[in-house]
């Protein structure tokens, strides 16, 4: 047998999937942890009462929305960092009364991670911390909550126009942050949605209106009117349940 014949041996190449960052003396850094979050919405839902003692039974981490657009309708985000949780203890949850009574919405079903864009100086603070607390702050009792789907050519664009068109997001967000009316929470649902949706958005804020208007403000940005192939459904809810706010473990 020839050399060229001989089997090849397995390289071993690393891939790193650490969420990156790059701390306060410019050096990067890297984080391979990342919190997952499940939205379920419900209808057919006349009393959430017991819905509500049925993930406190649990011990989940999350909330329950009251669907603004339908009067016996309600939405649940539950938060893991381990994604196994939906499919075990979540799963035999949603599998028995009350839920298993109820009339599941799937247009509303949305499942994304937490992620980093690079320039983060505490990874812990960006991927868990941070969005617990927004989910689980009773302050913020009103949340749109939508998915999205970029335009494939986007990812064509040079990395500075990309950066430009991102940069606009973020200062409309930060004027709406600063001003407390409004917070975000961002998640990749890359492979994770049946649509092939790419991003999950939440909006919460105190009142609704700031939320709508957020929105509104985003049609005008490049990103959504030129490199944007769909936006929604909006599950627009008040809070009904919130979790404690969870400890993030430390590292």
């Amino acid at each position: 047998m020839s050399a060229s014949d001989s089997p090849k041996k397995n390289t071993g190449h690393h891939v790193d999937l650490g969420e990156r960052g790059t701390d306060k003396n410019g050096d990067s850094i890297s984080l391979d942890r990342r919190l997952f979050m499940k939205f379920t919405a419900f209808g057919a839902c006349t009393d959430p009462a017991p819905a509500i003692k049925a993930l406190e039974n649990l011990g989940a981490d999350g909330v329950l929305y009251l669907n603004v657009n339908d009067p016996q309708g309600i939405g649940i985000l539950i938060m893991s960092e381990n994604p196994d949780y939906f499919v075990t203890n979540l799963r035999r949850t949603l599998s028995e009364p009350p839920f298993s009574n109820m009339c599941c919405k799937s247009e509303f079903e949305m499942l994304g991670r937490t992620y980093s864009i690079g320039y983060e100086t505490d990874l812990v603070e960006t991927l868990f911390t941070r969005p617990q607390q927004r989910v689980t702050n009773p302050d913020l009792r009103w949340a749109v909550w939508y998915p999205l789907r970029r335009a494939k050519n986007f990812e064509t664009l040079s990395v500075s126009h990309k950066r430009r068109i991102l940069a606009e997001h973020g200062t409309l967000g930060k004027r709406f942050g600063s001003a407390g009316l409004a917070s975000d929470i961002r998640l990749a649902c890359h492979g994770l949605d049946k649509n092939d949706n790419d991003f999950i958005v939440g909006l919460l804020g105190k009142n609704l209106h700031p939320l709508s208007t957020v929105i509104q403000e985003m049609r005008g940005t490049e990103q959504t009117s030129q490199y944007l192939d769909s936006l929604g459904p909006f599950f627009v809810g008040k809070v009904a349940w919130q979790s404690k706010q969870a400890k993030t473990k430390k590292i």
